[in-house]
């Protein structure tokens, strides 16, 4: 159970970056020609849980991939030919990333609600 608790967290963890992501995708800088919010990445790593292998967030890393550019000379953030730079999230693959999450969510709550289920039924045999 310990172990499907730390993935809980990570995942929790995984689903508040990818809405950070989601709600910055239009995102862009202040000043002209500055760069806009750069996606953010979960990484995880392996944790001693109990004596057994669970997962934990290690850091946050930055999506190193390049910007997008749009022409709108209205802009405050624009260059002086009218670009501005726009944030390197795509909101397609940042809810398909949240889906995965939720997905891998449930699924340990399942294993935690089993876990829960044989717990009790051993108490159940133990009493009689």
């Amino acid at each position: 159970m310990a172990v499907a608790a730390s993935a809980l967290k990570a995942q929790q963890a995984r689903m508040r970056i990818i809405a950070e992501n989601i709600a910055n995708a239009d995102s862009t800088g202040r000043t002209p020609g500055s760069d806009p919010y750069r996606r953010q990445i979960p990484v995880f790593s392996s944790s001693n849980v109990d004596g057994a292998t669970g997962v934990e967030l290690a850091r946050v890393a930055q999506d190193t991939s390049d910007f997008t550019q749009e022409y709108d000379p209205s802009n405050p953030a624009a260059n002086a030919k009218g670009y501005v730079k726009k944030p390197n999230v795509d909101p397609l693959i940042e809810t398909m990333d949240m889906r995965e999450a939720q997905r891998a969510y449930e699924a340990n709550m399942n294993v935690i609600e089993t876990a829960r289920d044989m717990n009790s039924r051993i108490l159940d045999i133990l009493q009689k």
